[in-house]
């Protein structure tokens, strides 16, 4: 299942391309992937 996040760039709701879960520097989950359509980066901080 694809995650969705917010893609600043085109200001709508996309699922993540090549998604992969990664931790910030003060410990917590987040998913960063490519947007589909232009490619900018997107992220997702997820809960605890």
């Amino acid at each position: 299942m694809a995650q969705q996040g917010y893609c600043v760039k085109c200001k709508a709701k996309r699922d993540m391309k090549d998604a992969k879960e990664v931790k910030m520097k003060n410990g917590r989950k987040a998913l960063k992937g490519s947007c589909p359509d232009c490619g900018t980066g997107m992220y997702k901080i997820l809960g605890k």
